[in-house]
């Protein structure tokens, strides 16, 4: 079996590379769904209470807040993940779209290089 051109060893490099920024994108859009899923979580309960305080924890300490507060601070935090969620799409889908082309490339280069082994 012939040895892959230069330009097939680059492509491939490309397409892998691109293959592992795709699994990040995912991973991380996975992420921001389950810390989504988390704040819904947390605002229901929220809702449903009829507390006037509530508490929360951060780091290390526990604090009590105004449930307001934290609803507020809450549906702050879920547009914030919303806007990551977003960004992350179109990059997943750019990705997707620069691995289309690579892989259009390679059958291309693949080819040729089989035509004249």
């Amino acid at each position: 079996m012939k040895e892959l051109s230069e330009e097939a060893k680059n492509l491939l490099a490309q397409f892998q590379n691109y293959q592992q920024q795709l699994q990040t994108l995912l991973i991380q859009k996975e992420n921001l769904r389950l810390q989504d899923l988390e704040v819904d979580r947390a605002l229901e309960e929220l809702k449903a209470t009829k507390e006037k305080t509530a508490y929360k924890i951060t780091g290390p300490v526990m604090t009590c807040k105004p449930v307001a507060e934290l609803k507020k601070e809450l549906e702050e935090q879920k547009e914030n993940l919303s806007v990551r969620l977003k960004s992350l799409e179109k990059a997943e889908a750019r990705t997707t779209e620069k691995l289309k082309e690579l892989q259009e490339k390679l059958k291309k280069v693949m080819g040729g290089e089989r035509g004249r082994a």
